[in-house]
């Protein structure tokens, strides 16, 4: 079986991860395409070398642009790579641009279409990911769920005969760095140091592109009563310097994104996490540390309703108090660790 997977930004590449070791350990042919929607090495590179997966078979190097501009040209360079390799089933993860493109190129010209991480709803449509992740369920032959309330999604929009749960394959991940950093601490920055503090990471549009949110979000971060370590993403960096905004105040120090192995490392010596990304807010659950998500909605469900992550788009909640209550880990809805495997199970079986 030949599987061709396109990831193009950072989460994609800690998803891409064990998939790739799953399908190599069953000797199949897996070729990898990176869009190069995340083109900076320390958002791209970097985690292929931390995460030991093989450097991309193609990288279209399409960077940053509008929606519009990135997923075309993303199109027309991933339709003509999937003709260059003719694979059995294209691969695509989350809710990019990249995945978009990969499922409008793969559908155009009749390829099979699977889809990792199916099912997730934000139900906010202002969101260009929800519209990422919807059409491109509709789109795929094949919808990896990874829970059932992401599987009660798709039967309810008539895509139940599509559906596989297979679970979370960042969990996957996010378990196997979870052991490998307590058994051996990767080395952090420079500047990191000791003693209490908070995570936090802003990248989406909704946070960053009105200053006046970006500056009551950066506000809202100074009354905690501990250090916040603000990883900041290109995004936020870009668009604070457009604002003319500074992102470092007496508590909140500012470092560049971790790689992988660091950030499990950080976000486990945490006393909480404060983010708008999808991807944290879970590895917090997983890592048995809260966490405040700065969204109206998530679409981890799972995280809120289990007590560990607060919604709080408004910041309007007490950090200090939403960190300090006691919290009890009840029930795993993301799977065993073993996710991955279930995908190359159910991309075998469908092909047959």
């Amino acid at each position: 079986m030949k599987v061709l997977s396109v990831v193009g930004a950072r989460p994609q590449f800690v998803k891409l991860a064990p998939v790739h070791q799953a399908l190599v350990a069953r000797n199949h042919e897996h070729v990898i395409v990176h869009t190069g929607q995340h083109y900076d090495r320390d958002m791209s590179d970097v985690f292929f070398e931390d995460l030991g997966i093989p450097m991309p078979d193609e990288n279209l190097a399409v960077g940053s642009a509008s929606h519009g501009r990135q997923t075309g040209a993303m199109l027309e360079l991933l339709e003509a790579a999937f003709q260059r390799h003719n694979p059995d089933w294209v691969l695509v993860y989350g809710d990019t641009n990249s995945t978009l493109a990969a499922a409008i190129a793969a559908v155009k010209i009749h390829l099979p279409l699977a889809h990792l991480e199916a099912g997730l709803r934000s139900f906010n449509r202002h969101m260009p990911e929800e519209h990422n992740r919807v059409l491109t369920d509709h789109a795929a032959d094949l919808l990896l769920a990874p829970t059932e309330v992401a599987r009660g999604h798709l039967m309810s929009e008539g895509l139940g005969e599509r559906t596989i749960v297979v679970g979370d394959v960042m969990t996957d991940v996010c378990l196997k760095i979870r052991d490998e950093v307590n058994h051996q601490a990767p080395p952090m920055p420079a500047q990191w140091g000791d003693g209490k503090y908070v995570v936090s990471t802003i990248h989406r549009q909704e946070n960053t592109d009105d200053p006046a949110r970006l500056r009551q979000i950066l506000a809202h971060l100074s009354t905690t009563t501990h250090e916040v370590r603000l990883l900041a993403h290109p995004r936020l960096r870009a668009k604070a310097a457009q604002h003319g905004i500074g992102l470092e105040a007496a508590n909140v120090k500012t470092f560049e994104p971790l790689p992988y192995p660091q950030l499990v490392h950080a976000v486990m010596r945490s006393i909480g996490v404060i983010t708008d990304s999808g991807g944290l807010q879970k590895e917090a659950f997983l890592l048995g540390v809260p966490c405040i998500t700065l969204r109206t909605e998530t679409e981890w469900v799972e995280t809120v309703k289990l007590g560990w992550n607060t919604i709080d788009a408004e910041c309007s909640r007490s950090i200090d108090d939403t960190f300090n209550r006691p919290l009890v880990r009840s029930g795993s809805p993301y799977g065993d660790g073993h996710a991955a495997e279930k995908v190359v199970d159910a991309l075998s079986a469908r092909l047959k």
